[in-house]
């Protein structure tokens, strides 16, 4: 092996998968100047699962990483969250905060990673595409991993890339942790999303719209299902409309989710269009892996961001925003890392990093994982929707904690409610 291919095959840090996390971790890293390897295991565009709905939170992120956001680069905008059920339709606009925008965005996923892995190669990040990561490079001595094997374009050449660091942003399945060791917490909830396109004259519609109750009336009972619905205008001529669904009920294991999808639109209003005849592409479902359901999140050499470390918010299924921002948190935690002058200095500083996601995130997630056990039971999701949807004022206060949008300091009652709730609750 020549010099310059072992340059080119080397790094500071190798990032592995190039969605939203890897793309976040490896732009951040180019941008302090560090050297940095980004592997895609597809070629872009590519489709992703998704409900193309973005939150003020995730808007923060793409604001922060300089893209552009205008309507003019093809970008939706969105005041708020529109919910449904119990009988009530309920139209709450994003909260008026310091800390985050007050509106959110709606962009199709097959040009969305894309917009953000060219960002992180503006940056200075090598980014490889059609690079298929296989097993980790593991010193023997340590047990570290110091690279990557992988499978290298069209005629799938066998490449090693090496780097002290590694940082697995390859999504639910991430056979990079696993191939660690690092396997799945059963005691956390997983979620699943099923999704659609439509062409439809609702495509414009400037508000998210949540359906809180998600009946199965299939059967010769109805029956209330434990997840939510939603409908996206994406502006172009079609809606994303799709199921959010909690493994946590015997329902979870017993139906088909597809023909569920199939049969919630059914029962929409005609004149929506939600028929067969106007869906633009196949029904697709992703895992949704909730709230640290792969810990820890630092070992031997090897980082988790995004869906690989199981950041999903379990209030509502988000996982965009915090894939960047756990992306974001690990670039600053190996940046500082990569400065310390000493082997040990620098395993201090990156062993820093789980805690500072616990301390972020750990209170909420656990109150998200009381809320889904709570919403498993029909009963209370049936009281919950028709007594909770009546109060505009508790509604407002729900939206602020299913979207986890609070100002940490200087902010209302309620947000001083929601971050002493998540301060006191175990940082598990």
């Amino acid at each position: 092996m020549t010099e310059q291919t072992l340059s080119e095959h080397s790094a500071d840090v190798i990032v592995v998968g190039a969605g939203p996390a890897g793309s976040t971790t490896a732009y951040y890293l180019a941008k302090a100047g560090l050297d940095v390897l980004l592997l895609e295991k597809t070629a872009f565009p590519r489709e992703k699962v998704c409900g193309d709905g973005l939150t003020p939170r995730a808007t923060k992120q793409l604001v922060s990483m300089g893209i552009d956001i205008s309507e003019e680069a093809g970008w939706l905008r969105n005041k708020g969250l529109r919910i449904i059920g119990g009988g009530v339709r309920l139209q709450l606009d994003w909260p008026d905060l310091a800390s985050y925008p007050d509106y959110g965005l709606v962009r199709k996923r097959d040009d969305f990673d894309e917009m953000l892995a060219r960002q992180a190669q503006k940056a200075g990040a090598r980014l490889y595409e059609r690079c298929n990561v296989g097993a980790p490079v593991i010193d023997d001595r340590t047990g570290r991993i110091t690279g990557v094997h992988a499978k290298l374009g069209e005629e799938k050449r066998e490449v090693t890339f090496h780097a002290p660091l590694v940082v697995a942003a390859d999504g639910n399945s991430t056979r990079l942790s696993l191939a660690m060791g690092l396997h799945r917490r059963e005691d956390r909830p997983m979620g699943v999303a099923v999704r659609t396109y439509f062409t439809t004259p609702r495509h414009q519609d400037d508000y998210l719209e949540s359906w809180l109750e998600l009946w199965d009336r299939r059967g010769p009972q109805d029956r209330l299902l434990p997840g939510y619905g939603w409908i996206f205008g994406m502006g172009d001529g079609t809606s994303n409309v799709g199921l959010g669904i909690l493994d946590s009920s015997k329902a979870f294991r017993e139906l088909d989710w597809r023909e569920v999808l199939k049969a919630w639109c059914a029962s929409m209003p005609e004149d929506w269009g939600f028929t067969p005849d106007n869906m633009t592409t196949p029904i697709r479902g992703a895992a949704l892996p909730m709230a640290f359901n792969r810990q820890p999140h630092y070992t031997k050499g090897l980082l988790l961001v995004g869906d690989a470390g199981g950041l999903v918010n379990p209030f509502n299924g988000e996982g965009i925003a915090y894939a960047m921002e756990s992306g974001q948190i690990a670039a600053d935690v190996i940046v500082q890392a990569h400065a310390r002058a000493t082997p040990a200095q620098r395993e201090l500083a990156l062993r820093n990093y789980p805690q500072i996601l616990k301390d972020t995130y750990g209170g909420y997630y656990t109150l998200g994982r009381a809320f889904v056990k709570l919403i498993g039971n029909p009963k209370i999701m049936k009281i919950a929707t028709q007594r909770g949807l009546t109060h505009p004022l508790l509604m407002k206060f729900t939206l602020k904690m299913l979207a986890n949008l609070t100002d940490p300091t200087g902010g209302d009652a309620m947000d001083r409610i929601i971050n002493g709730l998540s301060k006191v609750a175990p940082k598990a």
